[in-house]
């Protein structure tokens, strides 16, 4: 059985993390699957939305311990850039590409690398089971793969610290209170309810969702003259395509609207 899974239901691309005796520890060549099922989902016309999730009880617990003794083995910082810069980040990079939007549905651990592979996607969902920790300072470390970048972001500055210090454990609920994740669910019916909603997202104007991401993000790091500039761009765009046509009937008309290609 691959190490990882990839599978599209009903426009909603599934990849799963497949190594549960191990929490879902990834390898470089899982990186690489990673990254290419990214790809190749970002290409298909037929995905709408994208869900990350591991198989088992635990969604990611990082980087496999064989790779880190390999790297130490070296004793080369140029090593350990080089694995992130190539391989490991390649990840959040395809992400920051990627216009469709991208759910993770996190059950059990998530730590260190696997915490931050959680924090890249728009939207994390979570089984009562899980539990989040940057963990890098526990092996005296700092967060590799984007942590600094995605958790104050969610959560502020001053509560991203305290995280990144300590390296302590947040269970569902207190991830849910202080933002790193959208929902919770019991385990049982996280991957159901996950389905559903991306289900709802890609109901929608594919364009719209795109759009939206795109303007969400690109928002957020521009004064507010440029921000408008930009989606009045956007608005200008999408209002003159057949699939807003569509969306404006078959809400006049109070039915389900019929996107191009579907």
């Amino acid at each position: 059985m691959s190490d990882l899974i990839y599978e599209v239901v009903n426009h909603v691309a599934w990849i799963r993390l497949n190594r549960p005796r191990l929490k879902n520890a990834f390898t470089l060549e899982m990186i690489d699957e990673w990254a290419a099922r990214l790809q190749e989902a970002s290409k298909d016309d037929d995905v709408c939305v994208v869900v990350v999730t591991g198989n088992g009880g635990s969604f990611c617990s990082g980087v496999d311990l064989a790779v880190m003794d390999e790297l130490y083995a070296k004793k080369s910082a140029l090593a350990w850039k080089t694995l992130l810069w190539n391989r490991i980040h390649r990840i959040a990079l395809t992400l920051n590409d990627m216009d469709k939007p991208v759910i993770a549905a996190v059950r059990g651990t998530a730590v260190g690398a696997g915490m931050d592979m959680a924090l890249m996607c728009d939207l994390r969902f979570a089984g009562r089971s899980a539990k989040f920790s940057e963990g890098y300072i526990k092996i005296g470390a700092v967060p590799g793969d984007g942590g600094c970048y995605f958790l104050p972001r969610l959560v502020g500055h001053a509560k991203a610290l305290e995280l990144m210090w300590t390296g302590d454990f947040v269970d569902a609920d207190e991830a849910l209170r202080i933002g790193i994740v959208n929902r919770v669910y019991d385990d049982e019916v996280l991957e159901r309810e996950t389905q559903a909603f991306a289900e709802r997202i890609a109901a929608q104007s594919p364009l719209a969702v795109r759009l939206i991401k795109r303007a969400v993000y690109q928002s957020r790091d521009c004064d507010l003259r440029t921000a408008l500039d930009l989606i009045s761009s956007h608005m200008g765009v999408v209002l003159t395509t057949e699939d807003a046509g569509e969306a404006l009937a078959a809400f006049q008309q109070r039915r389900t609207p019929q996107f191009h290609g579907r």
